[in-house]
């Protein structure tokens, strides 16, 4: 349906109603047929407002726009989430393993603070007698079903629920959208899956978090469905790379014309440089000759993931910076869908990828263009494409402002077109020579590489020179001169290199979403429709909440867990950190959103393992209690500073100092204004007479003996509150001054 086709559509409803006017023009009064709209729903403002432009809803109103028998309105992300435990019960309110575990009868949702106004909004268009049909237009995904379904059963809309599903921003794509508006039941079974989701994170981690939190005490540790495992797979990496222990060898080299051929591993030197020794000045053979010649296939399109991996690795960016970029883009109409696995187009896109490929060259993306012409086939297969294709630019490109770009995005932009030319360029070809030589009855080998044909890297090169990306490369193969079986060198010269094994290597962003992507793989079935730890729309923000709870750092590009991040992952049992176990999740969540698994099926197994977690764990150690700054008060208690003197409670050092463990306002820790030191509240808690020196009076600072003589009311001010509390009530007596010449 074109904007013509809207227009035509509203005009036919005036005409119609004019006709019916005229027909009871005679009538003291005539019945008007009354207006209908159908309600439309996006995830963001900037996206109704793309909408709107299209159907031609063109009247802002407050919180939505109005027009051409359309309502467009939006959410906020999450406006309706699952209520905290606190809103379940009183019994949950508290952290402690009694209440455990939490599983809820009857799930109940609430709205998210801070948004409550637009879900006002939004309830009350659901509700507005006008409004026959209600469009679900957030992002197409299964976040984004979760959203809108959320806020629709909560304001108890009952209203005929249609789905808008598209990949592009642009105009022809939502057009086409609205031309092809699929019932709501449809995905009902998608929202299924990012219901089982929400709920098992919710059990996960509520549960997991608050059952090793009270039983180690100490900091939160904070427990996840996904972010453990990931966890875990970056604390055992961290522990390789501890364990591993540096091996020192050896290599025997030849050197002859410009040719350096080497010995195998050799791990005593002494045996190193005999061979090398009984080589120097003698005659070598060449004894074997291998050629082959190699192809390297263009790479794929980019889904999420491997954007995201690129970006890390050539700019640095983290996962989280590439999808705010890439979604923005998307918002701009810049490229398609961004939160997609997908790395192919449906074969219906071949004429729309060779417009977009013209579009890419003529937007100078990129100075250096080859005359090959553009293999679209190979990146087209509708059988792998099921809600999203590939992410690649729009048409848009080709009219947009790209100097107006930020810098970040632009980046992203220019990587998702440079991938497009590269995925329908033509295949790399090489040649790999392989030379064997004798010498003095020891093997020594050299290898070499020719390119007979650039192919796609051409693309690849000239991107990189183009932003000047550095990234870290093998050390290249050079091109062998021509060697033949039989062929002798004479007078070859030696030595002896030295080498040490090298430890894995630290993760970075890159590299951790790959591992996530694959986790579990190796022990899954071909047939699995979904492996890895998270999906590409999750694994920024895990990698960030990671980092936000302290239990991962970034240095540099490395991701290292910190201390608490392994002793963690010490403590926590395999149930909830395997990456095997949460990848069969996520497989078995996508069997639901296909209605291959049912959701009661799913949470049955979640609930099951959550309840054999708290029977499980029940008990630690007191010297476990200690990891993570846990036992804390106990071993205060065992060394109490003293009474205090208003109450007669234990006097223990906390984070801020000494107080009272019954919190009865009396403060031990200042006196006359002076932060008094252990042993000097020590000495005040038992009566005595206590040197502080460098206290301040009006003259300068002095130095006196307080002597404690009971307690006192005093009133200060806290956060611009006056309040009251109890102090010493004190006894000034001054030091004996030195006379002049004592020592």
């Amino acid at each position: 349906m074109n904007r013509t086709n809207f227009e035509q559509k509203n005009s036919e409803t005036e005409k119609e109603i004019c006709v019916e006017n005229t027909k009871n023009k005679q009538n003291v009064s005539s019945e008007k047929k009354p207006v209908t709209m159908q309600l439309v729903i996006t995830e963001k403002p900037s996206v109704a407002q793309a909408v709107a432009r299209v159907i031609g809803a063109g009247e802002r109103k407050d919180g939505y726009m109005e027009g051409n028998n359309y309502i467009v309105s939006w959410c906020i992300g999450h406006l309706v989430e699952l209520a905290q435990p606190d809103a379940y019960s009183d019994t949950w309110k508290k952290w402690s393993y009694e209440s455990l575990p939490m599983i809820p009868e009857e799930w109940q949702t609430e709205v998210k603070s801070g948004t409550a106004a637009q879900y006002k909004v939004l309830k009350g268009l659901m509700h507005r007698e006008d409004v026959t049909a209600v469009i679900c237009g957030t992002d197409a995904g299964r976040e984004g079903e979760l959203i809108f379904r959320l806020v629709y059963e909560m304001a108890g809309c009952d209203k005929p629920m249609k789905r808008l599903w598209i990949s592009s921003m642009e105009e022809s794509a939502i057009r086409e959208g609205f031309e092809n508006l699929r019932p709501g039941s449809d995905y009902d079974n998608l929202y299924h899956s990012a219901l089982c989701r929400q709920r098992a994170d919710w059990l996960v981690g509520l549960n997991g978090t608050r059952l090793f939190t009270v039983l180690y005490g100490g900091k939160v540790l904070k427990v996840g469905r996904v972010q453990t495992p990931t966890l875990a797979m970056l604390v055992e990496r961290e522990e390789k790379i501890r364990n591993f222990k540096k091996e020192q060898y050896y290599m025997a080299h030849i050197l002859m014309d410009g040719i350096d051929a080497a010995t195998e591993r050799i791990d005593d030197k002494a045996q190193a440089e005999a061979i090398a020794a009984a080589c120097e000045s003698g005659g070598a053979t060449v004894v074997s000759v291998t050629k082959e010649k190699k192809t390297v296939q263009p790479p794929k399109l980019y889904d999420l993931t491997t954007l995201q991996r690129d970006a890390n690795r050539l700019f640095g960016f983290t996962a989280k910076q590439t999808l705010e970029y890439t979604q923005s883009l998307y918002e701009k109409k810049l490229v398609t869908y961004p939160r997609t696995d997908n790395q192919y187009l449906s074969d219906d896109m071949e004429d729309t990828a060779g417009t977009v490929i013209g579009a890419v060259y003529k937007a100078v993306l990129f100075e250096e263009q080859t005359g090959a012409e553009p293999d679209i086939k190979r990146v087209m297969d509708s059988k792998k494409v099921t809600d999203h294709h590939a992410i690649i630019p729009t048409m848009e490109i080709a009219a947009a402002d790209l100097s107006a770009v930020p810098e970040g995005e632009m980046k992203i932009l220019s990587l998702a077109a440079n991938r497009l030319l590269c995925a329908t360029g033509e295949k790399h070809e090489y040649e790999t020579v392989k030379a064997e030589f004798d010498c003095n009855g020891s093997v020594f080998t050299v290898s070499g590489k020719s390119v007979t044909r650039n192919g796609w890297k051409d693309f690849e090169a000239a991107f990189r020179r183009s932003y000047k990306t550095v990234e870290d490369k093998e050390k290249e193969e050079k091109k062998l001169p021509e060697l033949l079986e039989g062929q002798a060198f004479d007078g070859v010269q030696t030595k002896v290199s030295e080498h040490f094994t090298q430890p894995p290597k630290h993760f970075t962003e890159d590299s951790l979403l790959s591992a996530m992507e694959r986790a579990g793989s190796e022990d899954t079935g071909a047939d699995a429709e979904r492996r890895g730890l998270g999906t590409p729309a999750t694994r920024a923000d895990i990698i960030e909440k990671l980092v936000k709870d302290g239990f991962v750092k970034r240095e540099k590009k490395q991701m290292i867990p910190t201390e608490d991040g392994v002793k963690l992952i010490a403590v926590l049992p395999d149930v909830v950190k395997s990456p095997k176990l949460t990848a069969d999740w996520e497989n078995a969540l996508t069997l639901v959103s296909k209605g291959e698994y049912s959701m009661q099926e799913f949470m049955d197994g979640i609930e099951d393992m959550v309840n054999r977690l708290v029977q499980t764990y029940h008990c630690v150690s007191d010297e476990q209690k200690t990891m993570f700054g846990g036992g804390a008060q106990e071993r205060n208690a065992k060394a109490a500073l003293g009474k205090c003197p208003k109450c007669g409670g234990d006097v223990v050092k906390g984070k801020f100092g000494a107080y009272c463990k019954n919190k009865c306002g009396m403060n031990v820790s200042r006196a006359m204004g002076a932060v008094l030191t252990d042993s000097q509240i020590k000495s005040m808690l038992e009566g005595k007479k206590t040197l502080v020196k460098g206290l301040k009076g009006k003259k300068g600072s002095y130095d006196a003996y307080l002597i404690p003589e009971g307690v006192e009311d005093y009133s200060y001010t806290k956060d611009g509150k006056g309040a009251k509390g109890f102090q010493y009530k004190i006894k000034l007596e001054f030091p004996e001054r030195k006379k002049k010449g004592e020592h």
